[in-house]
């Protein structure tokens, strides 16, 4: 039933959606209206907050890791790996980076919110290389947890990942365990991170800016029997995997190996980590999509078996309105 309005407002609502064959067009209207101004909707949301502390020892240069089916050093795989994490990790979620050498893990930058400071971190994690160390020993399982105390000094909610192939130079006595009687296992929560080849290869040897010096001698670095241990070819390096799950089950963290860098986003993503926090919610799609589809039913042109039947529908509705058919006449 058409409202009762003056003629051209009349004529106007029936070109808009007044007559029922335009119910679609009126309805997209007020969608369209709605995804303009929607009203506030809150919604629980999950965010992270992460420490992430870069192995940047020689022995991180090592290249027995791919990515997209090119040999790449353990760092670079790191390093990429995180890059798509940071393009995952929900807005409100924040990242800060650690780099280890020698015996600590130090923070560089505390965590920051990820899609605030997006393009900061790209810049600041394509920074983090070999260059950046203080020394050439690696004591992995202190820098572990420095790590630990590192994150917890941020703050409570803080979790932390520790990258690293772990290999200790100079390497450790049979039994040997870093002091951590401030550390209560399992207080902070996080990953440590294995990466690296299972063969042993040759360690780069660099100098302090970063330039190529040839490759680590065995009468170069400290060996295993010199120090208790078993193993004579600490200037060889591979994945020193059993070594980091031993290491993360004594500060009561989870492990994983980095082979791919969906192994680092999945790991960072895990829900297990999350913080839910009520965020604004951007429904504006959900009434924006509807209109779409309307206006598209409302106008699209008629196929197949739907351009057949057209006609027979047009002219039995011009019979029910009492028109004649084109080229007919009506008989007096």
């Amino acid at each position: 039933m058409t409202p009762s309005l003056p003629g051209p407002w009349r004529s106007a609502w029936r070109r808009v959606g007044g007559g029922t064959g335009n119910w679609p067009l009126v309805l997209a209207l007020l969608l369209l209206a709605l995804a303009a101004w929607p009203p506030r909707v809150q919604l629980q949301h999950p965010v992270f907050n992460w420490q992430v502390s870069f192995d940047i020892t020689q022995s991180m240069n090592v290249e027995d890791v791919e990515l997209d089916h090119a040999a790449v050093s353990r760092l670079t795989l790191a390093r990429a790996a995180m890059r798509d994490v940071l393009g995952a990790l929900p807005c409100g979620s924040r990242v800060g980076w650690s780099v280890f050498a020698d015996y600590r893990s130090l923070v560089i930058l505390t965590p920051v919110e990820v899609c605030g400071h997006y393009e900061e971190l790209l810049a600041s994690l394509e920074r983090i290389d070999g260059r950046m160390r203080w020394a050439n020993a690696s004591n992995v399982s202190k820098g572990v947890t420095w790590a630990v105390r590192g994150a917890r000094s941020i703050g409570p909610g803080t979790h932390f990942v520790f990258i690293s192939d772990g290999q200790e130079s100079p390497p450790l006595r049979i039994n040997e365990t870093p002091p951590m009687t401030d550390i209560q296992p399992g207080e902070v929560q996080g990953w440590l991170i294995g990466v690296g080849g299972d063969v042993p290869v040759p360690i780069p040897k660099t100098g302090s800016n970063g330039e190529p010096a040839g490759y680590w001698r065995a009468d170069e670095v400290v060996q295993g029997s010199a120090s208790g241990g078993t193993l004579n070819h600490e200037h060889l390096s591979e994945l020193r995997q059993d070594h980091l799950r031993s290491l993360a089950e004594l500060v009561g963290v989870n492990y994983r190996r980095l082979n791919t860098p969906e192994a680092l986003k999945t790991a960072m993503l895990d829900r297990r980590f999350a913080q839910y926090r009520p965020a604004d919610a951007d429904l504006r799609w959900i009434p924006a999509l509807l209109a779409l589809l309307l206006l598209a039913w409302r106008f699209a042109p008629d196929f197949g078996w739907l351009r057949e039947r057209r006609p027979v529908k047009r002219r039995k509705e011009m019979t029910d309105l009492g028109v004649p058919p084109r080229g007919l006449t009506r008989l007096a």
